[in-house]
């Protein structure tokens, strides 16, 4: 994983994937989104991975769009449909369709694009600093990377309206009130959090874990009957997989499961 833009590294079953734009906030251009979606492509193929870690270098998250590029001053702007087609909806896309867990840790700022990119992953840790503005609407425009979709159905309708049009600042505390993010913790320890917690589910039964994500995605768009016969079909495919296996005999024998992520 050795680009201009992301940084990544493998431990202990974790890929680490750190955007790495600090001068700019890690603002996304489109290299920064080409990376981002080759390293998450690589690492969810991955058989020695088994959770992902994505994070900010330096005070922020990711301040969203680089505008410098969206409004470049000598040369008409690009269509920002087009940016969002092939930059932010493949992302979100890759993290919602990978079957391992993706653990999100803010260490700063999480603007626009930047604050639904960490929607989007499974569980969050933010550090006591961090924040988060749909700033979209500063500018004339309407949250993307898949903040319609996501901010409605963890906060509410009116809430998410209120988040979007008025774009105030959400402090990481308030965040954990609305159940956006899972714990809340000083800076100085936010990555060894967000990667102790990233290395135990990698630990674990990585296939249900991957059955669990799909069958919650699916849940968003589904009614009560078709889920419930869905949750049927993966549950049998789960009955399937070795680390089933090893987690009814380890129960039996009151020992800790070793899990193997097949």
């Amino acid at each position: 994983m050795a680009y201009q833009f992301i940084d990544g590294t493998i431990a202990d079953g974790v890929a680490t994937i750190t955007l790495n734009r600090p001068d700019v906030l890690n603002a996304f251009n489109r290299a920064m989104a080409a990376e981002l979606q080759l390293t998450l492509g690589a690492v969810g193929k991955d058989p020695v991975v088994r959770a992902i870690l994505l994070t900010g270098a330096g005070r922020a998250f990711c301040a969203g769009q680089d505008l410098a590029e969206a409004v470049p001053p000598d040369a008409p702007p690009p269509d920002l449909g087009d940016i969002v087609k092939a930059g932010y909806n493949p992302i979100v896309r890759l993290i919602r369709a990978i079957e391992k867990p993706v653990v999100c840790a803010v260490n700063g700022v999480a603007a626009g694009a930047g604050a639904n990119l960490a929607l989007a992953c499974d569980i969050l840790v933010a550090a006591e600093e961090a924040s988060f503005v749909q700033s979209f609407s500063r500018i004339g425009l309407i949250p993307d990377t898949g903040g319609t979709f996501f901010l409605p159905r963890l906060v509410g309708l009116h809430r998410a309206t209120a988040m979007m049009f008025l774009a105030e600042k959400v402090t990481a505390a308030r965040a954990r009130e609305l159940g956006l993010v899972h714990e809340v913790v000083p800076h100085s320890v936010l990555h060894e959090t967000a990667f102790s917690l990233a290395r135990s589910l990698a630990s674990q039964a990585t296939r249900g874990f991957g059955l669990t994500k799909r069958a919650l995605n699916r849940s968003l768009g589904a009614d009560l009957d078709s889920q419930l016969e869905y949750e049927e079909e993966l549950q049998r495919e789960a009955g399937r997989t070795h680390d089933y296996e090893e987690g009814v005999r380890a129960f039996l024998e009151k020992r800790k499961p070793q899990f193997t992520g097949r």
